[in-house]
């Protein structure tokens, strides 16, 4: 029997970080404790996936991402604002192949977020879906059209990072300064460094496989928390903007 544990690099075999991914704030609250806040509230559903971040990086990456953003919004203080358990699953087709990657499609995923808007709703006036992974735009997009259509006020937002596009300089960097001990920095290795727009039409045909082996967009190799706090911090006050443009009512 294998020790799962073998192959963490020395990290803990959960770290608490990815322990941590289902957030507090509505969790760990009793029905009239929300009862009791919702009536001008917002809830925050970090929405990201399970699929390959290269050798280094754990399937966790991007729903990490969009708990800590989430997250990092609450802490503001911002009125009402309570953040939801994250949703794990999403369309990751793109990552088929690589072994751990869990992918429920576009569709599901759209009918996911539809079926949990309409229900998140009927307690909290608002909702925002805050998105760490790419792959979910479309879903996201289609989701939040009907749940508009039907009379719903949902919104959804996703950070814009400059740098490499998958388990590279960025999300390594992003993942040092939110969950370090989930990072295998030793085993950090280069991938495919070609631009996006040049890689894009295989990538869509064939699947990240077919462009790169490992499983990496970008270069890891020197990524610092220090640059992943600061991407943090900027993209917090993007969303921040995005919520107190938002009115109550």
């Amino acid at each position: 029997m294998i020790d799962p544990s073998a192959a963490l690099d020395g990290a803990a075999a959960v770290s608490p970080e990815v322990a941590a991914l289902v957030s507090p704030e509505v969790a760990g609250l009793t029905s009239p404790e929300v009862a009791a806040s919702a009536a001008t509230g917002l809830l925050l559903v970090p929405v990201g996936s399970t699929e390959q971040h290269g050798p280094h990086l754990p399937l966790a990456t991007d729903t990490l991402i969009a708990v800590a953003l989430a997250q990092r919004v609450a802490a503001a203080g911002r009125a009402g604002c309570l953040v939801a358990p994250a949703l794990s699953y999403g369309a990751s087709g793109e990552h088929a192949g690589f072994a751990g990657t869990l992918s429920i499609g576009t569709a599901a995923t759209t009918q996911l977020l539809v079926e949990l808007g309409r229900s998140a709703t009927q307690t909290w006036p608002r909702l925002l879906f805050v998105s760490a992974h790419g792959g979910n735009t479309a879903a996201l997009a289609d989701a939040t059209a009907t749940l508009l259509g039907e009379g719903r006020r949902v919104r959804c937002w996703a950070p814009s990072w400059d740098g490499d596009a998958h388990a590279g300089y960025t999300e390594t960097s992003l993942m040092l300064a939110i969950a370090p001990q989930s990072v295998r920095l030793s085993l950090a290795e280069a991938g495919n460094g070609e631009a996006l727009p040049a890689l894009m039409s295989r990538l869509r045909a064939h699947g990240v496989k077919a462009v790169s082996a490992n499983g990496v967009l970008g270069d890891p190799r020197g990524a610092t928390a220090e640059h992943g706090e600061q991407l943090l911090t900027a993209a917090t006050a993007a969303l921040i903007a995005f919520v107190d443009d938002w009115p109550l009512l």
